[in-house]
This record gives C-alpha cells, sequence and structure tokens, in this order.
C-alpha cells in the first residue's frame, strides 16, 4: 500500500491523506497562534480607546482656542496615526517573525505609485492643513477666490466650502485656494465704498462737495470715524466728477444696504440744491455748417489737403450761390 503523504512524480493524484495533513497543520498553526491573536485583539481594541482618546484631546484644545476646524483635521489624523500604529503592533504579536520595519520599508517602496494615485487628494489635505494653521481667513470670514464670493462655512480636509450671496454653494480645492489669490472682504472691521457722481460746469464745486458729505452723514450706519469724504476727482467731458468715499461695517449686507441709502441721500441733497446733475452731452459739428471756410480745402481747419494741380475747388455754399446769381438776374 502506498504511502498517503508521498507525492509520486509526474502523476496527478488525489491524495485525500495529503489535504487532510495540510488542514490539520493550519489548525494546529491557528491554534497555537490564539494566544497571540487574542493578545493582538486586546491591542487593538486599547489602541482604538487611545485613538478616540488623542482624537478627543486634539479638538478640545483646539475648540477652547477658537480653532474647531483645525481641530476636526488634527484630530482625524492624530486618530489614524494612533491607529496605524496599533495595527503594525498587533501585526508583530501575531507573526513575530515580521518586523515593523520590514513593513514601513515594503511601504517606502509602494509610497511612490500611492503618492502618484493620490497626488490631488494629499495636495489638498496638506493645502487645507496649512490654510488652517496659517488662518489667512477663518470661518464666517467672507472672501473672493476664483470668482466665486461668499461666506466660508467649512475649510474641510479637501475643499473649503462658500456660500454664495445668491444661495448657492462653492466646492473650492484647497490647493487653488492656497496658490491663487484671495481677497479677504472681512479681515478687518470696516470696509470703505465709494461712488462717482458727476455735477454741471456751471455750479459751484466746493458746494457740491460740501452738500453731498452731509448726505452721507445723514445715513445712519455710516462711520463717523474715519468722516465720510467728497473729492473733486475728473473733469470729464460734460460733468465735473465728485467722489464720495465713507466706511460701513465689513459685512457685505451692511455694505450694499448703507450704498443703496447713500445714493438715494446725495441724489435728494443735490435735486435740493438745485445743482445739476447732467446727462452725457455731445457736440457734433457738420460741414457747411461751422465756419465761412467750411468745405474750403485749402483753409478749413479739417486740414484736407489742396490738390496738387488745378485750382482749388469753391466750398460747396460759394458754388450754390454762384448757381442761384444767373436765376435771380433772369427773373429780373
Amino acid at each position: 500500500m502506498a504511502d498517503p503523504v508521498t507525492d509520486v512524480p509526474q502523476q496527478v493524484d488525489l491524495n485525500l491523506g495529503m489535504a487532510l495533513q495540510r488542514i490539520d497543520s493550519w489548525l494546529d498553526g491557528g491554534v497555537r497562534l490564539l494566544p497571540n491573536i487574542a493578545v493582538a485583539i486586546v491591542l487593538m481594541i486599547v489602541f482604538f480607546g487611545l485613538a478616540l482618546l488623542a482624537r478627543r484631546m486634539v479638538i478640545g484644545t483646539a475648540t477652547r482656542r477658537q480653532r474647531d476646524n483645525l481641530g476636526d483635521v488634527l484630530g482625524g489624523f492624530v486618530k489614524w496615526a494612533v491607529l496605524l500604529t496599533g495595527f503594525l503592533l498587533a501585526v508583530t504579536v501575531v507573526v513575530p517573525t515580521l518586523h515593523p520595519g520590514d513593513i514601513i520599508a515594503g511601504l517606502g517602496v509602494s509610497s511612490i505609485a500611492i503618492g502618484f494615485a493620490f497626488k490631488d487628494i494629499l495636495q489638498n489635505w496638506l493645502a487645507g492643513l496649512l490654510i488652517l494653521l496659517r488662518q489667512p481667513f477663518e470661518v464666517r470670514d467672507q472672501i473672493e477666490v476664483n470668482g466665486y464670493e461668499g461666506t466660508v462655512e467649512r475649510i474641510e480636509t479637501r475643499a473649503t466650502i462658500i456660500r454664495t450671496y445668491d444661495g448657492q454653494v462653492a466646492v473650492i480645492p484647497n490647493s487653488d485656494i492656497y496658490t491663487n489669490a484671495v481677497l479677504v472682504k472681512t479681515a478687518h472691521e470696516k470696509r470703505r465704498s465709494q461712488y462717482d457722481i458727476g455735477v454741471g460746469y456751471g455750479d459751484n464745486v466746493d458746494e457740491a462737495c460740501e452738500i453731498i458729505r452731509q448726505a452721507i452723514l445723514r445715513v445712519a450706519d455710516v462711520e463717523a470715524d474715519p468722516a465720510p469724504e467728497a473729492l473733486p476727482w475728473d473733469l470729464a467731458a460734460s460733468w465735473v466728477t465728485i467722489r464720495a468715499r465713507w466706511w460701513t461695517n465689513s459685512r457685505r449686507a451692511d455694505v450694499v444696504k448703507v450704498h443703496s441709502q447713500v445714493i438715494r441721500e446725495m441724489k435728494q441733497a443735490l435735486d435740493d440744491a438745485h445743482i445739476d446733475m447732467p446727462y452725457d452731452t455731445k457736440v457734433h459739428l457738420f460741414h457747411d455748417q461751422t465756419e465761412a471756410y467750411d468745405g474750403d480745402r485749402a483753409n478749413q481747419r479739417e486740414g484736407w489737403p489742396s490738390p496738387a494741380q488745378g485750382e482749388t475747388p469753391a466750398p460747396r455754399w460759394r458754388a450754390e450761390a454762384e448757381q442761384r446769381t444767373p436765376a435771380s438776374n433772369g427773373d429780373a
């Protein structure tokens, strides 16, 4: 009778005894590893608790410093770092011959491929972390970036969420925000607004400036310090431009509301003072209607050149007069 565990070369033999022996060896190995597996499970449970505790401590510290978003990001990072450490230790307990250094070395070889695959995710995560650390703006600030303007609602690990003024939501990748110019509208408590208004050349400019300045001061939400200004700004074709400037709270709701009130007050004040706010005025010059020489190419100011040969053509008004003269003599 053949040995049930002997494998015959170059022959397909279905040896049930060999299969049972292999399964028995696996079960024996599993039984021998049961204490290690139990210790590894306990170790993972302990590290899971430590990860939750570390995350809670980081979030609590950030909350006390009013850095809630930073606490969420760093808390999640610390949590996964602790869990990864616990997993590596648990693996070495189950498989004593496997060293954490070997696992890290293996990850180092594959990290290049992982880095290329998740380049955008890692770039946005790092940019979000730098934004939260350096704080160029905060949640509830009003910013403008890449053509989007609104209120910052959240700064996440991948993107910054902005609620636009018309009620839409813009999700902007953190890498775009970190590498592009950002205009923070609420960086300071006050913001200056301005508006240009034209008055007639026949009106007193100083009087108009004072009327505009007093009109701005009558608006309740305009800041008294710095005081409003009304400055002669330009001598335009049809009017003298006066630039009105005033300060308000930097929130957009206040800026828009005050801007509307200021324009209303300036218009009413200038009307009451009978100061002209002229329309755009244009002057059209037509040939034969400006001066006696118009149409005379040798003399008119448009500078038409006289011909190189021959006589200078008579102007239209002279030619028409000469045509009418013989008819008048004949009637006489």
